[in-house]
């Protein structure tokens, strides 16, 4: 077992150095790895010499001690790239990992709306009605930036980088990432506050981009609320919540031939079971990416 540390150090360099890994996921794969060696320890077994049936003990261990499938599944994903480095480098002449099968997570895939709905479900609201142009601009800053909802209700006045066409959204865990915003979702936003400015807004909740009718920022119940009605209103039968808009933003990318890496960093996924490459990319980077390849920006030119 002499060399196990060594061959761990030159694994993290590998990941630091050559996968560009970004410190958080560095240290999810480095706690990942950490199980197995921990497990090996208690084993006393050196990563050599490690078999296909110790690898399968291990991850039944997982499924004993109550990891979810989707959780197991991140392990074993790390494990499975710090065996093909063991191997690439010459630490040992075969991949234990090669014939290790993960857990089925059989998750119900969400419901997804095409370019097409969402114009149904902006054409179905009603702008006669004082919140008529939020409404929209609520659907479209979903679907055009692809936000969480609890980062939409969250979203300031002072995030807002409209000449330069951009947002800056408050993540999970603090994070902070730059979004670009869409010339349609600036539109509706303008015309939104158009009827803001006009409103009486309760003190502290003046920097809020959206309000309801007392002035104050919106809740994520009045919003699902609201999404489901407009969803019936348009006559669209699919089960649909705001976050079936923002899987609608990453399906649109997807398919119009944007790369997964660049729509895992505007969705502001960090988690290693999200994606198995995160990688840091520039802010003119991803503008490039949403310019080219969102639906809402293809339609402009």
């Amino acid at each position: 077992m002499s060399n196990q540390k060594d061959v761990v150090r030159a694994y993290v360099r590998y990941l630091k150095l050559q996968r560009n890994m970004s410190g958080n996921t560095l240290d999810a794969y480095q706690r990942d790895l950490r199980k197995l060696l921990d497990y090996l320890s208690r084993e006393q077994k050196d990563i050599c010499e490690v078999t296909l049936q110790d690898l399968e003990h291990f991850s039944a261990g997982l499924h004993d001690i109550g990891i979810h499938p989707r959780s197991q599944c991140r392990i074993l994903s790390g494990i499975r790239s710090f065996f093909r480095f063991v191997q690439l480098d010459g630490y040992r002449d075969d991949d234990p990992t090669e014939l290790l099968e993960s857990p089925q997570i059989g998750d119900h895939l969400p419901e997804v709306l095409s370019t097409q709905e969402v114009d149904r479900l902006e054409a179905s609201i009603d702008l006669s009605k004082w919140e008529g142009h939020r409404n929209r601009a609520i659907i479209e800053v979903l679907f055009s930036c692809g936000l969480r909802v609890s980062e939409l209700v969250n979203l300031k006045l002072s995030d807002l980088y409209l000449d330069e066409e951009y947002v800056r959204v408050m993540g999970k865990g603090s994070k902070e990432r730059l979004v670009p915003i869409s010339p349609k979702a600036i539109e509706e936003l303008k015309y939104w506050f158009c009827d803001r400015n006009l409103m009486k807004i309760k003190a502290g909740e003046e920097d809020y981009v959206f309000l309801n009718r007392r002035g104050a920022h919106l809740t994520r119940t009045m919003i699902l609320i609201m999404i489901k009605a407009q969803a019936k209103e348009a006559g669209i039968q699919k089960t649909i919540s705001p976050h079936t808009l923002r899987h609608s933003f990453a399906t649109a990318l997807l398919e119009g031939g944007a790369d997964l890496r660049f729509i895992q960093a505007l969705l502001g996924h960090e988690d290693i079971g999200t994606t198995e490459i995160y990688t840091h990319v520039d802010t003119s980077t991803l503008r490039q990416e949403i310019l080219e390849h969102h639906p809402r920006n293809m339609k402009k030119r």
